[in-house]
């Protein structure tokens, strides 16, 4: 059983950054993937960006790309999603996943506004 505890949401103006946190406890072994995605009110949750637990391969959505940065760190079992020049759109509901084969856990979410 892996629980996924996300922080550092909230209010940030246009242009700005953030960073999440995603606290995983529990094991997390080399055959899982992390992700980042995100609902925003009214549109269906999509993919942000992903990391290989093992090897730290990445891919981003197109709209993230060249603005945002998925990280993990083993000592802290935790998994990093750095927000630059963000953007009103990036505003949403930010949830971490992790899922291999036969599982697939997500956390409580966290709230980003980018708002002036």
């Amino acid at each position: 059983q892996v629980q996924l505890v996300e922080s550092g949401g909230g209010l940030v103006q246009p242009g700005g950054s953030l960073r999440l946190s995603c606290a995983a406890s529990g094991s997390i072994s080399s055959r899982y993937v992390m992700a980042w995605y995100r609902q925003a009110p009214g549109k269906e949750r999509e993919f942000v960006a992903h990391i290989s637990w093992s090897g730290g391969s990445t891919n981003y959505a197109d709209s993230v790309k060249g603005r945002f940065i998925i990280s993990r760190d083993y000592a802290k079992n935790t998994v990093y999603l750095q927000m630059n020049s963000l953007k009103p759109e990036d505003t949403a509901v930010y949830y971490c996943n992790a899922r291999a084969i036969m599982y697939n856990y997500w956390g409580q979410g966290t709230q980003v506004t980018v708002s002036s």
